[in-house]
């Protein structure tokens, strides 16, 4: 049985859980071609399918599969985990059978130069998405705890 489907959300095509999700299971696994900063589409802004850092300088993009459609929530249910060349989106929380599959995009960027609007519309939601380093201490503490921030942001937390 396929345990995920494709449907409206609220900001347009959406990932929905046709099983519960117990914390820590995996979701899914994100594939996709692997691309270098300077080999992005220009000018960025008009692609449709925004690609994910994976990497100081490195991106994946889109894979035509649910990976290209789980949208950003500023209070997710799920979070990348990086395992070797692996990508995983694993619940960080229990995740009921219908419910829509979120992630903060914000775990994975360390750039300085893309950001856009939130419209998560969740009571805690910070209005835009940017760098992990702009998040809140406390938020940033959270999702370090609950490993969905890849090292390469480690790092540069750990330097600063």
């Amino acid at each position: 049985m396929n345990t995920l489907r494709l449907g409206q959300g609220k900001n347009g095509k959406a990932v929905f859980a046709r099983k519960n999700f117990q914390q820590g299971e995996c979701i899914l696994v994100f594939k996709g071609k692997y691309f270098k900063k300077e080999q992005l589409p220009k000018p960025y802004e008009t692609v449709a399918d925004h690609y994910v850092q994976i990497g100081k300088n490195r991106y994946m993009g889109p894979s035509g599969g649910f990976d290209d459609f789980v949208n950003h929530s500023c209070n997710p249910n799920a979070g990348l985990r990086f395992q070797g060349k692996n990508i995983f989106l694993v619940a960080i929380k229990k995740i009921h059978r219908e419910e829509e599959i979120t992630w903060d995009y914000t775990t994975t960027i360390d750039e300085d130069e893309w950001e856009m609007e939130c419209s998560c519309g969740r009571k805690n939601c910070r209005k835009r998405i940017h760098d992990f380093k702009y998040l809140p201490k406390k938020i940033q503490e959270r999702y370090v705890r609950l490993n969905i921030v890849p090292q390469y942001i480690l790092e540069k937390i750990k330097s600063a």
